[in-house]
């Protein structure tokens, strides 16, 4: 039987550039892509997204050569500036984003922007129904798309949807101050299985459903997962950390171009111990804070000084709004006063760079830093973590790690935790990884990197789909046909 996976997305997992008179796509970076990608082509299923472009590009074209290419198709939805505007830069990310990363102050709640945030929603759900039928498993990602799972149910009720979060998910007091929370939450109950990150989010959502929405009883509560009824329909509700390739990313790293990088990359630090920072520029991975404590670590601790540097990588990231724009104003302040403080000749203890990297050099980088900074203030998992654990193929990286980053429920113990809003006990960690003995750092990095390969993205994926198939007994049955498929694609 011809099985499916339906995946859809606020954007597509492409990019589309114009070069002179042509017209190229890309495969997209990030998590979201790196995790699904391998699955969609393995069962040539369909990816619904906005493109990132108009009706100038050659879309059909293009997305014809991409299919062909990576074994699964692409399917538009077509979005105006204005819907832009609205569902994405207003709502989207005014509301939710600032709201879910328990960043209140931040929040912007502007009813124009939830109309349309809800227009645009219906709109997945329609393209969505268009292509794909009761027989396929549609699977909705992240706080974009909170309602078009609902606008789906109510089309085609018998449809297999689930929707997986991959940011973190507020507690009922911080929730409740959002005006249509009650819509949102009736939107993921829809769903036949809802994923979160962390036990934590997973909580707070049972905690918000059972409280704020009335009719809603919980059946059962497992290790993992939680059986909720709202009327006649069920709902699976539980964690399921998302993860990488571990062993792409560990052979790539030690591939003879990233080894020629890493070699160019570390003689332009003359040998110094490297920190290390890559993060997109965004007001919740506490990069200002990291600057701060890098400094006082500098202070307070001389003999670092002419011995280590930072190296800030920060990623171009919602460069038109003005939260965004004061926050890259801000780190070039803090990485000008730091340097101008410090600096002696040979040496900058700060280097600033905005701008992306390729994967070679991403992966250089990664060898070279001796520690890697992810000091979140709060973030849903944390890829980067991961990504730096899995190329450390010497076992002599140090993970410096935010408890509040989603990642810390499964590498917290093996690396050096601390509390990004607390300065001065970041820069005694920071000191700790400096001065760590080799044996420890050895001992740390191959308990993060067993860890990390035993919980790989396969697993996450092969979890996530056996949970959505597997009905406990105070759960009506889907039809035969569903489980067969199901079972389909973990074969695979």
């Amino acid at each position: 039987m011809n099985q499916r996976m339906i995946v859809v997305s606020n954007r597509l997992p492409i990019a589309i550039n114009q070069v002179g008179n042509d017209w190229r796509i890309e495969p997209a970076s990030g998590g979201l892509v790196t995790a699904i990608e391998p699955l969609m082509s393995k069962n040539k299923g369909t990816w619904i997204g906005w493109p990132g472009c108009g009706d100038e590009a050659p879309f059909d074209d293009l997305a014809s050569s991409f299919s062909a290419e990576h074994s699964y198709q692409l399917k538009p939805v077509p979005l105006s500036e204005s819907e832009v505007e609205k569902y994405y830069r207003g709502f989207s990310n005014e509301a939710l984003w600032p709201l879910f990363h328990d960043l209140l102050g931040n929040c912007n709640f502007n009813l124009d922007n939830y109309l349309t945030y809800e227009a645009v929603n219906r709109r997945f759900a329609q393209v969505t129904a268009e292509f794909s039928t009761d027989d396929d498993i549609i699977w909705f990602h992240d706080y974009q798309l909170m309602l078009s799972g609902w606008y789906l149910r109510q089309m085609h009720p018998n449809r297999t949807i689930a929707f997986f979060l991959h940011i973190p998910f507020p507690s009922p007091d911080l929730f409740r101050r959002l005006p249509w929370s009650k819509q949102l939450l009736r939107g993921l109950l829809a769903h036949d299985l809802i994923g979160f990150q962390t036990l934590r989010d997973h909580r707070n959502f049972i905690h918000c459903v059972t409280s704020l929405v009335e009719g809603v009883e919980v059946v059962t509560s497992h290790d993992k997962h939680t059986v909720l009824r709202c009327g006649e329909h069920y709902i699976k509700a539980g964690h399921f950390p998302i993860s990488i390739d571990f062993n792409e990313f560990s052979d790539s790293a030690g591939s003879k171009e990233v080894s020629k990088a890493a070699w160019h990359l570390q003689d332009n630090y003359r040998q110094r111990q490297l920190f290390l920072g890559i993060d997109r520029l965004d007001y919740t991975k506490g990069i200002p804070e990291r600057f701060l404590a890098f400094e006082r670590a500098l202070e307070k601790y001389p003999d670092m000084r002419q011995k280590a540097s930072l190296l800030q990588v920060v990623v171009p990231s919602r460069t038109m709004v003005p939260d965004y724009i004061d926050l890259k104003r801000l780190l070039e302040q803090l990485a000008g006063r730091i340097n101008g403080r410090f600096s002696e000749q040979g040496w900058i203890p700060l280097h600033y760079y905005y701008r992306s990297l390729d994967p070679i050099q991403l992966l250089a980088h990664y060898r070279v830093a001796e520690v890697c900074l992810v000091t979140p203030l709060r973030d849903g998992m944390n890829l980067v973590a991961k990504e730096y654990c899995a190329s450390s193929n010497d076992n002599q990286g140090i993970l410096i790690l935010s408890k509040f980053a989603g990642a810390f429920d499964q590498l917290g113990k093996h690396s050096l935790q601390v509390n990004p809003y607390d300065i001065e006990k970041t820069a005694d960690t920071i000191y700790q990884a400096f001065s760590m003995s080799d044996n420890e750092r050895s001992r740390r990095m191959a308990q993060l990197r067993a860890q990390i390969q035993s919980n790989d993205v396969h697993r996450w994926l092969e979890t996530f789909i056996a949970t959505l198939g597997n009905n406990p007994e105070t759960m009506p049955r889907r039809p035969e046909k569903h489980l067969v498929e199901l079972n389909s694609i973990l074969a695979t």
